[in-house]
């Protein structure tokens, strides 16, 4: 902050700076001011500077993240039903149980065909997650349970073991070079260890114990989304059609008949 006695001194220096004049030659042969001269140019080079810093955020700015599969615009917004995320409560109304769920102590319910169970807490479940970017799942293996190949098209997951062996891999996406293969990245974890499952690439878990494991999992989004492989290829409704599995699959239409055929359930 400049202070009265400075401006005066300001003033005074300015006023009795040394006084130019344009060339004879010159159309206009205007007094100039030197120190009026460096002052504009200090003004312009201060708004030039605020200009480029307001306008640097817009350079990078890019669309927000998709909070589910897909949001179709209506121009009547009676006919709107989803957004991308939910409806935001009153903040005068917000209590503490909006921030809270319990229930995570207790196991899932393995009895199924791939011997595992995944009880989500995303924004469905704990509605005070929305706008956070984060929810947690539980899963909870049978012996030789598996949590199948999947993806998350919303976050990164990061999965720590609590109880029990899991055999755990993800595949990459494919290769620039279509001479090589996805690699597939696996590890064995063990009571404590940590894995990390980046963003949108398929990953799976198997308990290779004869006991039951446990697993707790954060990931970066409120709605994470799931995408089950063999779910959405082969129990899909209405299902694909058999000549593109088959050509995709390079198998016999019989092994894509019984494929189709069976009951695909999802998990959590």
């Amino acid at each position: 902050m400049f202070s009265i006695n400075t401006l005066t001194i300001h003033a005074k220096i300015i006023t009795s700076a040394p006084i130019y004049t344009l060339p004879s030659n010159s159309s206009q042969n205007h007094p100039i001011n030197i120190y009026q001269l460096i002052k504009m140019k200090i003004i312009f080079g201060f708004l030039a500077t605020i200009l480029i810093v307001s306008l640097a955020p817009y350079s990078y700015a890019s669309d927000p993240s998709p909070l589910q599969d897909f949001c179709v615009a209506v121009s009547d917004s009676a006919a709107a039903v989803f957004v991308n995320g939910k409806f935001c409560k009153n903040p005068n109304m917000v209590v503490a149980d909006d921030f809270f769920l319990s229930g995570l102590n207790k196991p899932g319910n393995t009895s199924n065909a791939v011997g595992s169970r995944v009880t989500p807490v995303n924004v469905n479940q704990l509605p005070g997650l929305n706008t956070l970017g984060i929810s947690a799942v539980r899963i909870d293996y049978a012996p030789y349970g598996l949590n199948p190949p999947h993806t998350h098209p919303r976050a990164t997951e990061i999965l720590v073991v609590l109880e029990g062996t899991l055999y755990v891999g993800f595949v990459t996406s494919n290769p620039a070079n279509p001479a090589m293969k996805n690699k597939l990245f696996t590890k064995y974890l063990n009571p404590g260890d940590v894995f990390v499952f980046p963003e949108g690439l398929i990953h799976f878990q198997f308990n290779v114990g004869k006991t039951n494991a446990i697993a707790f999992a954060g990931l970066s989004s409120q709605n994470p989304g799931v995408i089950t492989i063999a779910n959405a290829v082969f129990g899909s409704d209405p299902p694909i059609n058999p000549a593109v599995l088959t050509k995709a699959f390079q198998v016999e239409k019989n092994v894509i008949d019984y494929l189709q055929a069976q009951f695909w359930s999802n998990i959590g």
